[in-house]
């Protein structure tokens, strides 16, 4: 996908610097910035800042942390070591447990002085095959939209997302917005209604920014302006993201997502979600086994954007000695979604029909 006219992957290797490139998304939409990271500590950091996130992204990122955590150090104890920190620095998203420990048994019986580069050829492989599953969740995406319009005689189809599950959040394509992306350059005639998603506001900040720069028409939207909006006839389908899905269909993803899922079954309209198949939790159908992540009070009390001289400016915005609750994630019960769209297909979000999409 492109930033002014111009390609970019979220994350990449740069061989001739020997160092991770990655966008840094918490400057985003005000300014484009790059950084070079060159040790395990910079990746955890961009994780934990959200200088990188998304599910699938954070996959990709941890799997070239632990390419510099054994540039470092080849042993054993320390390959352990930086798994443990790195599978603990945002622990809802499945990706990067399942990243992490992909990369552990694609080296641990690798000679210490072939670690690396076997590292760096894994990680790699791990990046390409989820720009491969983002585009076949697209393909596969793109006939919902194109059936819905064909169906329903519309001349554009509403669309309305949560959080950034777009190219921002993979390597490219994005799980969400793939479908989008696909049938709007097919010709299809797309407008997307972008959930502006507090508290960290990546609907306004990452979404409206990425379908901008690809020139698909979008109005952002404030948090709980979609159920209105569902009630007046103006939303056609939802298509969300997933940072974990357990094996018996059941959701969770950026917090919000759980009570447009209710609007939209109170309102017939059908709500899907994208994901790869990397993104399902197939050993869990409990969420009491998932560690919800609550982050920091000041995401919640505070807010970043440019102030009248062109600067960047971060102030508060709550009553001095608030309380705050400020958890990353909920749950939407697999009985609220219309169907999972994933790189092998099309399913229902149940335990069977995942287990045989799998297997086929």
């Amino acid at each position: 996908m492109k930033i002014n006219n111009k390609h970019f992957k979220t994350i990449w290797y740069d061989k001739n610097t020997d160092k991770v490139n990655i966008i840094n998304q918490s400057k985003l939409p005000h300014l484009f910035e790059i950084l070079n990271i060159d040790t395990l500590d910079g990746i955890i950091n961009a994780i934990k800042t959200m200088q990188v996130r998304g599910a699938p992204l954070i996959g990709g990122a941890a799997a070239y942390g632990v390419c510099l955590a054994i540039k470092k150090d080849s042993s054993d104890k320390n390959l352990q070591l930086s798994a443990d920190k790195l599978i603990g620095a945002r622990p809802t998203a499945v990706n990067l447990e399942h990243a992490v420990h992909r990369m552990i048994i694609a080296i641990r019986d690798v000679s210490a002085n072939e670690r690396y580069e076997r590292a760096l050829f894994e990680a790699q492989k791990i990046c390409d095959e989820d720009i491969d599953h983002c585009k076949k969740i697209g393909g596969y995406g793109k006939k919902i939209i194109e059936k819905y319009i064909e169906k329903n005689d519309v001349e554009t189809i509403n669309i309305l997302t949560h959080c950034n599950a777009g190219w921002l959040a993979t390597i490219d394509w994005g799980t969400a917005t793939s479908p989008i992306y696909h049938a709007f350059l097919e010709g299809k005639k797309i407008h997307v209604w972008v959930d502006e998603t507090r508290p960290r506001n990546q609907g306004s900040s990452l979404t409206a920014y990425e379908l901008t720069q690809e020139g698909v028409p979008n109005t952002i939207i404030a948090d709980n302006t979609g159920g209105m909006l569902m009630q007046k006839g103006m939303v056609d389908m939802c298509i969300t993201g997933a940072d974990r899905v357990l094996i018996n269909g059941d959701v969770i993803n950026k917090i919000g997502t759980y009570l447009k899922a209710l609007s939209a079954r109170e309102n017939n309209i059908p709500f899907y979600v994208a994901l790869p198949t990397t993104t399902i939790d197939k050993n869990n159908k409990n969420l009491e086994n998932v560690i919800i992540e609550e982050r920091d009070a000041d995401e919640l009390t505070h807010i970043t954007g440019i102030d009248d001289k062109g600067g960047l400016t971060t102030i508060n915005i709550y009553p001095k000695n608030s309380q705050v609750l400020n958890l990353a994630f909920d749950l939407t019960p697999a009985k609220y979604i219309t169907n999972l769209i994933t790189e092998l297909g099309v399913c229902n979000a149940s335990e069977d029909a995942i287990n045989d999409l799998i297997k086929k």
